[in-house]
Parts: C-alpha cells; structure tokens; sequence
C-alpha cells in the first residue's frame, strides 16, 4: 500500500512539476500573452541550459489523433471543395479530432465531394466564400463567427488559389482587382487579418494555433522550377500601389509590368509567403500563434491546371511520375498540409515547410526520395526572404483591402472601456 501511494506521489509531483514548468516557460517567452500560449509550445521553447527541452517527436506526416479522449477543434480550409484542399479536409476530419470548415465558391459542389469521399456530416460546415469579393470575405467572416464551432477555433489554412497559365489579357474581381492576384493573395490577405484576433483568442486546446498560407516552388526562384521563365519578381510593387486596376500593358501585375498569366500567379504565391513572414514578425510573440507557409510538393494532376492545355495536362503528371520524380498525389499533399496545422512537431512561426522526397529540389527527388514523411524548414529565395518588402507588401496590402486601423493586430476590435470622467463644473 505504502509502494502505492508512493508512486501516486511521484506521479503526482511530476505533473505538479510540468504544469509549473509550462507556466514558468509561458510566462519568460511571452509574457502578458502567456495565457494564449499551449504548455506543449512553453515548454518546448524553455531553456534548460544550453538546449531546450522539447516535447517527443512524431512523424512529421502522421495527422492521426491517437485513441485518446479527443476535444474536437475547428479548422477553416480555403479551396476545400476540390484538389488540395479538399484532401487536406480529409485528413484533418479522419483524425476525429477536428471539424472542418470548407470555405468555398460553391457550396454545391462542396457538398458533394464531402459526400463522394463519406465524410461524416458532423465533421464539417460548408460555407460560402468567395475570394474574389471582399464582401463576401467579410460576410463569411460574420457568418463563421455566430457558428457554434467558432468557440474552438484552432487553425487557418489559406489554400485556395487560381492560375491562368496562357492568360495574356487580365481578367478582375468584383473589386476591381487583377484576378489572380486578388484571389490568391488579397483574398486570403483580408481573411487571414480580419480573424486573426479570433485565433488568437480562440482556447488553448492542448496545442498551439496556427495559421499557414500554401506557398508554391514557382514563386522561388532559388529552385529549377522557380527558374523557369517567367520567373516571381515584384518589382517595385508600383502596380499593386496603384490598385491592380490597370490594363495589359501596365498596373495589372504587381509589378506594374504588362500583363503575364504565369507570372501574376507566381507573384501572389510570393506574396503569401511574405504575409506569412511578415504576420510572424508582427505578431507572433504577442498571440503565440504559429505562422507558416508551405509546398506540398508538385501535385501534377491538380484541378489548379484546369485552365491549362489538354497536351500539357497529360504529359505533365507524367514527366513528373518517371523524370523529375517529384510527383505527390492529392492525398498525399492534403496529408502534409493537414499536418502543418496539427502536429506537434510544427511550431517554428515563420518557416516556410517543404518535404524532401515528392519535393521542391530535383536531387533530392532522386536520392532521398523515400524520406516523404520528414519536412524540413526550407530556405526561400533572396525576394522571398526580403523583410524589408515584406512589410511594404504588407501595408500597401492593407490599403487596397480597405483594412480599418481598428481591424489590423492580434486587439482588432478590442472595445475600450468608457471613461467615467467627474463633472469639474458641479452640476449633475
């Protein structure tokens, strides 16, 4: 009995010792903001001479929740009507530890692939947004939070994007912006703002929050795929300056260059990994939340390329199935993105994820093509890396989605108190 009651003490004292080890490590790392930081992410970050004590490690891919009692989280995923994010949704809903809710253009067809795919209807909420509207940014944002599972929101993934490879005309949104970028960025840009307080509010449900916008190799040029012309480069961002409201030859793009299909959807996935690097600059250290970017690896036969030509649909997969060897198949992507947002082992804010095997660099494919599971943080491009135009991307950003200051910040829309201020002129 005594024996018992010994170990009952032991354990009990190491749970005593690692609650105030996780508030001591919260408290040193972030302060006032402690309490919207996981014990898993204090404790991991707490020094302990000259290293850090870290949580036990798990398999980078692996997005299963284990068969412990599970506390349901909610995830937002753009695009999740098809391709990636669509399987991304699968991922995260077959854990059983998250509901999901598929953001997209038409819930409709949403509705259906759910179905297709046997999600359990309680696993996931369609809701309608519609990236090329501000509007209906806004709209979705109000209608997510009067939804029961907004009390547990725990991850933003920012997949949706569109791509005119052959496009030598702009085509706009109903806000006047060039479409591509407007979509894939400024979309995403206002969404990812407007419920960042959300986010950083949202309960601390045993891991970290996280909010991660889906990069592409294309828009890096340090890679042979980011070399291939024409290549991401913003230029001196004259053009989103001016609204991306100008024609073929000038202020569509970015850049303010004429107006190249690639190349604007190169430029948007640039500008998501900045907004990323710039969003963990400003406020990871006051919310805690974990910011990112990543690329899933080349999903060759995505719906993404549905604007592309027949003869390239066909050879592409190919090419990259039996020469590049960097082929990834949707359910694999949507398994990596899923575990960006859910595993433990992600809670480097800032970093950009790629994986070796199925990933961005061609020798890698080849040697090391087995090693699929273990992503690692990857190096961006010179441009990519650029924190100075980071933070003018960011702002100018801010202007042309019409971002009010009381919107802006982990406290948007934080009410103030009124002042009770005495009557110095007596009176009542």
């Amino acid at each position: 009995k005594s024996s018992l009651l010994s170990q009952h003490d032991k354990m009990s004292a190491q749970m005593l010792a690692s609650n105030v080890a996780a508030q001591a490590a919260a408290g040193a790392r972030f302060g006032n903001n402690a309490s919207r930081v996981s014990a898993r992410k204090a404790i991991s970050r707490a020094p302990l001479g000259d290293r850090r004590i870290q949580a036990a490690p798990r398999s980078a891919f692996s997005v299963s929740a284990g068969s412990e009692k599970k506390t349901i989280k909610t995830a937002i995923v753009t695009g999740a009507s098809s391709g990636l994010g669509l399987y991304t949704a699968k991922a995260l809903i077959d854990r059983g530890d998250y509901h999901v809710i598929m953001a997209c253009r038409s819930v409709t067809k949403a509705e259906e692939k759910a179905s297709e795919l046997g999600f359990d209807k309680s696993s996931y909420t369609v809701m309608e947004l519609e990236l090329g509207d501000l509007a209906s940014v806004r709209n979705f944002v109000k209608k997510f939070r009067s939804s029961k599972v907004a009390k547990n929101f725990q991850a933003l993934i920012c997949n949706a994007a569109i791509y005119y490879p052959n496009a030598v005309t702009p085509t706009f949104t109903k806000d006047g912006f060039e479409e591509t970028v407007g979509v894939t960025h400024l979309g995403h840009f206002l969404l990812a703002n407007l419920l960042l307080n959300d986010l950083a509010n949202a309960p601390d449900l045993g891991i970290d929050k996280r909010l991660c916008i889906v990069g592409s190799v294309t828009a890096n040029t340090n890679t042979v795929a980011g070399q291939v012309p024409p290549r991401a480069n913003l230029g001196n961002m004259s053009g989103l300056g001016a609204g991306l409201s100008g024609d073929t030859n000038k202020n569509a793009m970015i850049d303010g260059d004429r107006f190249i299909g690639p190349k604007a959807y190169k430029d948007a996935k640039l500008c998501n990994i900045l907004t990323v690097k710039e969003m963990h600059s400003r406020y990871h250290e006051e919310t805690g939340i974990t910011f990112s970017s990543m690329y899933p690896g080349c999903i060759a036969d995505t719906p993404l390329f549905r604007n592309h030509t027949p003869v390239f649909r066909f050879l592409f997969p190919l090419l990259q199935k039996y020469v590049t060897k960097g082929y990834v198949s949707m359910s694999e992507a949507g398994g990596r993105l899923a575990s960006v947002v859910c595993n433990p082992t992600y809670t480097e804010s800032g970093a950009y994820w790629a994986w070796k095997g199925g990933g961005d660099q061609l020798w890698d494919n080849y040697w090391d093509n087995d090693n699929r599971e273990e992503a690692f943080n990857n190096k961006t491009s010179k441009e990519g890396g650029d924190m100075l135009k980071a933070k003018e991307m960011f702002d100018m950003s801010v202007t042309a989605v019409k971002l009010k200051p009381n919107e802006i910040g982990p406290k948007a829309g934080t009410k103030i108190p009124s002042l009770s201020i005495p009557n110095l002129f007596g009176g009542n």
